[in-house]
Parts: C-alpha cells; sequence; structure tokens
C-alpha cells in the first residue's frame, strides 16, 4: 500500500487497541532469516507491516547488481507470507520515514544488528514517537549476498 494509505490504516488499528510492528529491510532471495525475523516481528504484536527498500535505495545499500528482484515483486512475494499482513516501499536510503508516518508501536530488526549500529536519526524519530525498537529472529541463518556468492561459484563450476 502507498505509505500515507497505511498510516490511515494502522491509526485506526493502534486505535482499536491493536498492536502494529514495523520490520524492514531489502528482502531481496527471501531466505530462512528473513522468515524467522519476519515470524518474530509478528510475535510481537497483532499487525506485521514490512516496509522494504525501493529498487534504488536496495542500489544504494547492496550495489549496482542488487536488487535481483524488482521492489514490486519482493512486495508481492512478502504479502504472500501469512505472518505479514502490509507492505510498503520507501524510497528513502532510510528508514525513518516510515517510521514518522506510519508511526508503529514497535519496530523490529533483526539479532544479527548491533543495537549501536542502528542510525541515530532511526533511533531519535523511534524516542519522538515512542516506538519500542526490539531485535528479533536468533542468530543470522543466511543472507541474500551470502546465497547469490554460492550460485555463481556453483556456475563457475560447471564451466
Amino acid at each position: 500500500l502507498p505509505r500515507k494509505e497505511l498510516a490511515n490504516k494502522l491509526a485506526s488499528l493502534r486505535q482499536s487497541q491493536q498492536v502494529v510492528v514495523m520490520c524492514n529491510g531489502v528482502f531481496d532471495l527471501l531466505h530462512v532469516g528473513h522468515v524467522r525475523v519476519l515470524q518474530a516481528s509478528k510475535d510481537l504484536g497483532d499487525v506485521l507491516v514490512v516496509a522494504i527498500n525501493s529498487d534504488l535505495s536496495a542500489q544504494h545499500h547492496k550495489g549496482q547488481v542488487r536488487p535481483n528482484q524488482c521492489a514490486e515483486h519482493r512486495a508481492e512475494i512478502l504479502s504472500a507470507l501469512t505472518c505479514v499482513d502490509f507492505v510498503c516501499v520507501f524510497e528513502e536510503l532510510e528508514v525513518t520515514e516510515c517510521l514518522n508516518v506510519l508511526q508503529p508501536n514497535i519496530h523490529a530488526k533483526g539479532q544479527d544488528y548491533d543495537p549501536s549500529m542502528i542510525p541515530k536519526a532511526e533511533q531519535e524519530m523511534a524516542r519522538q514517537h515512542g516506538i519500542e525498537l526490539h531485535l528479533v529472529g536468533g542468530e543470522k541463518a543466511n543472507s541474500s549476498s551470502d546465497l547469490i556468492a554460492k550460485a555463481v561459484a556453483k556456475e563457475e563450476l560447471k564451466r
């Protein structure tokens, strides 16, 4: 959903005492680590919103050859997961404006995240809106970059 439309839906859900959790990322080449983080995020509340980086934002963070799948396809894949209630795409390099507009009760990040590495602007926005920050999902099980590297290595072995 477009962010403003989603913000209106979430405001209504919060008014009915539902706990809104938001998780963000690129989610390129979905893997077990993603699923664990998403399921653990959903366990924190009633409604899970996944904010995904736009293609340009993903390129900034992951490099010019990424993402492997366009934002529309990544959003469709995530929407098919039973633990995910809503998906939005954000154009900015950081998720701070999503936190500002959507104002979830909880912002969940993967446990592989070092709390000190959460961008200061993101931490400040969470503090301003009373958004709890949680690290979830257990030890990092995989990464899209690792999957890509393995696939490339296997292709090279075939040659």
